[in-house]
């Protein structure tokens, strides 16, 4: 009802620039002094020529150092947009977040946010010490940044300790029921995605992509394809009327069987999105204090890489 009464179109009838402000108006402006989550603090910082956003919980540490990639279909989202995220998952999981603005498409297609992704981790690897301070490097996203997160874990397998992938995109010209059974009516849309990939890749089927000289097996659009052994473990987060849910369960499957630790979790009765609607739904609430614990079991416990 909220999303049907915004003075906006659909998402996938619209330009970047006006989806870019509807998804604020969604997520900015509905949060409150009074509704936002405390931290011991936030600072915006500069990371690897980036614009970023480093949260500390309170406490004197040393934690974990999780740097999370936002979603919003690598066209959409900022720092300002998963504040109460990044803000939730620093405090309720005790880690330092490092939060990374990376370039959105149009204007910076693909490779670009691979490349910001890419280039961040690896500084955040080089300066631990004064991150978190633990020898522990974390790296998460939702939807598009999930995405993101589960291929910077492949390409610095090496230096990334876990993973937290929340209703990641795995696989994006692959074709799953899911895409099909919920293809309308659940916040994310095929019509979205679609609008989404064109504006990432350039295109949104292989014959198109391949015109561009973007082959549709290229592990740093769909993980799914990469070689998975020997990953860090992973939460693998998925909800039930979310488009995304087959390929996010597919990636969950494909770790377990590539010998990766995966703590996975499907949320039922919860749409794509559901990490930024607690304000709104108490399943979401109840979801992402479920998400944050897990987060918080996983990086308090793993070996460091």
């Amino acid at each position: 009802q909220m999303i049907d009464a915004a003075p906006y179109p659909p998402m996938h009838e619209s330009t970047p620039e006006l989806a870019r402000k509807a998804f604020r108006a969604m997520t900015v402006d509905v949060v409150s002094d009074e509704s936002r989550v405390p931290v011991g603090s936030a600072e915006d910082v500069e990371v690897a020529g980036l614009a970023a956003r480093l949260y500390r919980p309170e406490g004197s540490g040393p934690f974990p150092t999780l740097v999370y990639l936002h979603g919003g279909g690598f066209v959409i989202g900022d720092l300002d947009t998963h504040d109460q995220t990044c803000r939730s998952l620093c405090s309720g999981a005790d880690v330092v977040v490092l939060a990374v603005d990376y370039r959105l498409a149009p204007e910076a297609p693909f490779p670009a946010a691979v490349d910001d992704a890419l280039s961040a981790v690896t500084w955040a690897a080089d300066h631990l010490d004064e991150l978190g301070g633990t020898d522990v490097l974390a790296v998460g996203g939702d939807s598009a940044g999930g995405n993101l997160a589960a291929v910077t874990a492949q390409a610095l397998r090496d230096r990334v300790s876990a993973q937290v992938l929340i209703y990641p995109t795995t696989h994006l010209v692959g074709d799953y029921p899911s895409r099909t059974d919920n293809a309308e009516g659940y916040f994310l849309d095929l019509a979205t995605m679609l609008w989404f990939s064109s504006h990432y890749l350039g295109a949104a089927d292989a014959d198109e992509l391949a015109a561009l000289g973007i082959t549709a097996d290229d592990v740093r659009h769909s993980p799914l394809l990469g070689d998975l052994a020997g990953l860090a473990p992973a939460v693998v987060v998925t909800a039930e009327y979310d488009p995304l849910r087959d390929e996010g369960e597919a990636y969950a499957d494909a770790l377990a069987e590539a010998g990766v630790s995966v703590d996975r979790a499907r949320y039922d009765g919860l749409v794509h999105g559901f990490i930024d609607m607690g304000l709104m739904s108490p399943a979401a609430a109840d979801a992402l204090a479920d998400v944050v614990a897990r987060t918080r079991t996983l990086l308090h416990t793993t070996v460091p890489h």
